[in-house]
Formats: structure tokens, sequence, C-alpha cells
């Protein structure tokens, strides 16, 4: 694998693999745009290209190094093999937020739903895993404590690509966790007011749309 400028083409090429496949891309792509560029089967259309979606997950190997990431945060690179990971697995945690009638018996449920949350090894695994540069282990600590709103701020840019789950020799599922900790945060304070106030505006709009159709008839 190597880096060249072609010949009539001022524009610097790499070489790498994607999938098991050799390709020949240009400098600057993400590693899904030079998907794409090569043809690679299974991945047209993958992900939102914005980080978001967490759905273009990838593992790379340089040399003897192994690392994870998405792949439209993550630009081509000499001498890289990238293999693009299947999607995420349906969760193994299974509860009904609206169960949760008050807030007396959260802490025993949580523990009961994640019983593994409370063997954290702090391998750091979860951290380096992260391609949004979250505080994984620190955030499924505080829930673990109970801290389920700090947890939640923790996890505030998690967009569930799961690559933290898939770190983790304790199978804690941190992604799930931080999923968890928000959910039980909204189920028992206030909405925001903005929040309020654009579903206000949403109903207002529904209804508005219906009484158009009605005068139609």
């Amino acid at each position: 694998m190597s880096t060249a400028t072609h010949e009539g083409d001022n524009r610097t090429h790499i070489s790498l693999t994607i999938n098991g496949l050799a390709v020949d891309v240009t400098a600057g792509m993400t590693l899904v745009e030079a998907a794409w560029h090569a043809g690679v089967p299974g991945i047209t259309g993958v992900g939102c290209l914005e980080g978001v979606c967490g759905s273009c997950r990838v593992m790379l190997r340089k040399d003897k190094v192994v690392s994870v990431g998405l792949a439209c945060q993550t630009f081509v690179e000499s001498g890289i093999e990238v293999i693009f990971l299947p999607a995420a697995s349906a969760p193994r945690h299974h509860y009904d937020i609206s169960d949760f009638k008050d807030s007396w018996d959260i802490h025993a449920r949580f523990h009961s739903i994640f019983p593994e949350a409370s063997r954290c090894r702090h391998c750091h695994g979860c951290v380096g895993a992260c391609p949004k540069d979250i505080s994984v282990e620190d955030g499924v600590a505080l829930a673990a404590q109970g801290r389920y709103r700090e947890a939640g701020e923790a996890f505030f840019e998690c967009v569930m690509c799961e690559l933290c789950d898939v770190a983790c020799p304790e199978l804690i599922a941190p992604a799930h966790v931080g999923l968890f900790s928000r959910r039980i945060t909204a189920h028992f304070h206030l909405r925001p007011p903005n929040l309020i106030t654009r579903l206000e505006e949403l109903r207002q709009r529904r209804e508005e749309m219906g009484e158009g159709e009605k005068d139609e008839d």
C-alpha cells in the first residue's frame, strides 16, 4: 500500500484495503466516500455522513495497531486495512419506561436491568472506542451510583454506534446505560420549555391541517 501522485494528476492518491478489497482513492476522502468511490459491495448509502447516526462503524488496522471509529469521520490513510462492522445487534436489556411509576425503586431496578454496570474493571476500552470522545467509563459509574441526570449529561453526545458495547469485556452495554439515564431523567422531570412550546406548535398545526381537509370536503 502506498501514497503516490499519478502522472497528469496533481492530486495525491492513496492505496488501502476496504473489506478485503484493494482500492485506490484520492487523499482527503473519508472512508465511507472511499468505499463509495471504489464500489465496495454493501456500503452504498450507508450512514448520514455527519457522525450522527452511528451506522458506519469500522475497525481499522495499521501495522499491528487496531482501532475503531466511524467511517464518515475517519479519513483515508496509506497502509490501513478497513473493515465495515455489521449493524449493532438488538439490545439485551429490556424495560418499559412507562412501568416506572415513581422514583423510589429506580436504583434497584436499574441494577436488575444492568447487573453488569457495577462490575466495571476500569480498563478504559469503552473510552478508547468512543468516536465522540465521551467519558463513557465515568458515565457508567455515575449511573451505577444512581446519579442518572449526571450520567445522561455525560452521554449527551452519544450516537448509539455501540462501539463501547463491543469494547466492554464485562458486556455492560454502556451506550444503553446512557440511554436509560437520559430516558429516566426525562420521565421524572418537566420537559424543557422550548420543547413544550414546539410540541404545542406542532399540535396546533395538525389541527389546522385537519380543519383544512374538512373544508375541502
